[in-house]
């Protein structure tokens, strides 16, 4: 995306708002649904659109078999819905794929340079075509941080732009890396870019490095998603992850979710909570609503 053009399409949406007015925005959401979106129908939901993660680098082929064995053994055994997908590194997609009986759990997978996206675009498109082809629905990469500190934008977009292309039919979900980005003008423009470069999600942080995801950096997330949707007819999913570890951190992003973007929002289609420890979590707290 050439300057002047980046510049006409940062032009079409609202300027970003200071981090005081965000946080008092937040604030404000929370107060008036925090406590009635706490229950456990809104946990189900929760639980039913989590893409439930492991990037160590001590994964095993074993231990990605043992999650994927509590997925399937959890499938249809209680009122709660199956998680929306599982996330590995790509050298483990063919383990999930191989052993996966849950019928609705997509297979995502990291790629692209995944955490940095500091390698050359050649690898970065051939990890996700070989990605794709061991059967990944969905795949995760960090858009390129250092084109868009340099405002290279056009390098920054012309990459996204084949790497979707690379993905043929799988959902791409960018990471903003909202920990390095810091700033809300940044994250704005960030998001405004990756939705530009038919990103199908926006997603907040690898958990890698840098902070995670905050309300304030989500927040940001959902109302340029909100504004390109009004622009544009369509609807780009968003997607929590990074430091979301307990039952009420989940239900302070479904409700900021709910509050910006709309009821519509809230399914697996078009809202995601990436976690590892969230599913017990989540579980645990309705054995206590159900006590």
């Amino acid at each position: 995306m050439q300057e002047n053009k980046s510049n006409r399409v940062f032009q079409k949406f609202a300027p970003a708002e200071t981090e005081q007015v965000i946080s008092a925005k937040i604030q404000e959401i929370l107060n008036s649904s925090f406590q009635k979106n706490f229950t456990p129908d809104v946990l189900s939901a929760i639980y039913g659109c989590i893409d439930l993660t492991t990037l160590n680098s001590h994964d095993t082929k074993i231990t990605v078999r043992q999650m994927v064995d509590k997925v399937n053994k959890f499938a249809g055994t209680s009122n709660l819905p199956d998680v929306a997908a599982i996330c590995t590194y790509p050298v483990f997609i063919e383990t999930v794929r191989k052993y996966l009986e849950a019928k609705d759990v997509k297979i995502a997978s990291v790629a692209a340079g995944f955490p940095s996206s500091q390698t050359f675009r050649e690898i970065k498109v051939a990890e996700t075509a070989m990605a794709v082809m061991a059967g990944a629905d969905e795949i995760d990469v960090v858009l390129g941080l250092g084109y868009f500190m340099e405002e290279d934008y056009k390098e920054m977009g012309d990459e996204l732009a084949e790497i979707k292309e690379t993905c043929r039919g799988a959902t791409l979900k960018v990471i903003l890396e909202t920990g390095a980005l810091v700033t809300p003008e940044n994250i704005r423009r960030a998001t405004i870019l990756s939705l530009y470069s038919d990103a199908d999600f926006i997603k907040t942080s690898t958990g890698k490095g840098y902070p995670g995801a905050t309300p304030e950096a989500y927040f940001t997330i959902c109302k340029v998603v909100k504004q390109y949707y009004e622009l544009t007819g369509n609807k780009v999913g968003v997607k929590v992850s990074g430091g979301v570890r307990t039952a009420r951190d989940a239900v302070i992003y479904y409700t900021i979710t709910e509050s910006v973007l709309g009821k519509e929002w809230l399914n697996k289609k078009l809202f995601r909570v990436g976690a590892s420890g969230l599913v017990e979590e989540i579980e645990n707290q309705l054995r206590f609503f159900h006590c």
